[in-house]
């Protein structure tokens, strides 16, 4: 037991309704716990594994059964709100190896991939890439990748973090479609801030059009000699694109040292990925902000299913999870409520949280008494001079202009932090639901504007 905390005193958390939940997620407030990583040969290293190292990384998790990067500027230097400034400020690249690259080729590739996403896959062209989600029969959320349609019978799916490779090739696991489903040795590294154009365009000189480059546009391009694939896209919000190195386990140093060499006059820096700046922007995380048992509509993610954005239903023929989410969007366009909790943004006081929050922080309503819901991703937002959030509360049947389910703006909840957030410490402190994004971005609202 440790002796700092009493860990036989933590209860679990019964008032928050997860009854439509067959895991529910765990809301015991443990805190931070003081333990060291095993770094073991059972989790994968990534080829920038030992690059990461050498730009100061001091901390990792794991994602996707990788170790992933998490933090280069240490605490006692200003932490994560240093990585901030590098961001929105200047250009950053980013360790995002454990974005798995799961390749589906042949001839049946893109009648195979139309029928795991909920988005028209033909309506993809090749070079061009979009935001996905796939579901299972149930209408849960198994994955959120971004796709890339390398030609007419290529895709890749750049995952986030669960087991979508192996669940694709079950599946095809009866050879129905005709296609090949395989991981491939090519790892992206984001380079995302204000000047990551000027960067690319020393880093590729002539070899692409980056001025004329739509957001989710593809090139085929060589970077420090070595074959690779760059998107416009990104995890953050800010202006961006993403490299993904082929063969990637031969030739990271390359790669990644042309890319260190091009960025020294664009005071480049290698950062953790953005979480800061992916809240203020609205773009969730899976596994922190959804999972598998939540429902596209409760997360935000409502017109992945209806495209038009008029109520419609998306024409295709047939989908993983098309009955069970065609029938939960006619329950809530007749006023009913198909599951408990829906996610919202939260502006909330306290002091600036500057960190990863360990735990899942309780929210109560406004009144007080036990808590509903919880905090999923919480920062401070240096511009608005406040703390801000994504959570889950109990879905009240708001509707937005498009007659997707949302939060209702100006609601009062109160939001319960751990000592070290807390202006009183034992009191919760206010919050109130507003919209999402927190903040403009650089492409505002891609991810619900592009369409097909």
């Amino acid at each position: 037991m440790s002796k700092e905390f009493d860990y036989t005193k933590l209860k679990h958390v019964t008032s928050v309704d997860q009854s439509d939940r067959e895991v529910p997620y765990n809301l015991r407030q443990s805190g931070p716990t003081k333990v060291e990583m095993l770094i073991s040969t059972r989790v994968r290293k990534s080829p920038y594994w030992h690059l990461s190292m050498q730009a100061g990384c001091w901390r990792a998790t794991v994602y996707n059964r990788i170790y992933h990067p998490r933090g280069y500027v240490k605490p006692e230097d200003g932490g994560a709100m240093v990585e901030y400034d590098a961001i929105v400020n200047h250009v950053t690249m980013w360790n995002v190896a454990v974005e798995r690259q799961i390749r589906v080729k042949g001839p049946d590739a893109e009648k195979f991939t139309d029928y795991v996403i909920t988005r028209d896959a033909t309506k993809i062209s090749p070079m061009r890439a979009r935001y996905v989600i796939l579901c299972n029969a149930y209408g849960g959320v198994l994955n959120d990748p971004i796709l890339l349609r390398i030609s007419k019978d290529e895709f890749w799916f750049s995952l986030s973090d669960s087991d979508i490779g192996m669940y694709l090739q079950g599946v095809n696991a009866d050879g129905r479609f005709n296609c090949t489903i395989e991981e491939i040795d090519a790892c992206p590294v984001q380079i995302q801030g204000p000047k990551s154009k000027a960067l690319m365009k020393d880093l590729l000189g002539d070899q692409v059009d980056l001025d004329n480059m739509p957001f989710y546009g593809l090139a085929e391009v060589k970077v420090g000699g070595r074959s690779c694939v760059i998107s416009q896209s990104g995890f953050s919000g800010e202006a961006g694109y993403e490299i993904y190195l082929r063969n990637a386990t031969l030739y990271a140093d390359d790669m990644w040292n042309a890319v260190l060499e091009a960025g020294k006059k664009h005071n480049l820096m290698v950062i953790a990925p953005a979480h800061h700046r992916r809240i203020q922007a609205g773009i969730l995380s899976w596994g922190q902000d959804m999972d598998m048992q939540h429902n596209p509509y409760q997360c935000n993610l409502g017109y992945q299913v209806s495209l038009s954005g008029k109520g419609e239903w998306n024409k295709k023929a047939d989908y993983v999870g098309k009955a069970a989410l065609e029938k939960m969007g006619k329950e809530i366009k007749d006023g009913k409520k198909p599951y408990k909790l829906q996610l919202v943004g939260l502006e909330l006081g306290g002091k600036p949280i500057d960190d990863y929050a360990p735990d899942f922080w309780l929210i109560s309503n406004e009144g007080g008494g036990d808590p509903v819901g919880f905090v999923t991703s919480p920062w401070w937002h240096p511009e608005k001079k406040t703390n801000i959030a994504m959570g889950y509360v109990p879905f009240d049947g708001t509707l937005n202009q498009n007659g997707f389910p949302k939060g209702k703006v100006g609601t009062k909840f109160k939001v319960h932090l751990p000592e070290k957030y807390s202006d009183t410490p034992g009191s919760p402190v206010d919050a109130v639901v507003v919209d999402i994004p927190f903040k403009e971005s650089f492409n505002a609202n891609t991810r619900e504007v592009v369409k097909g």
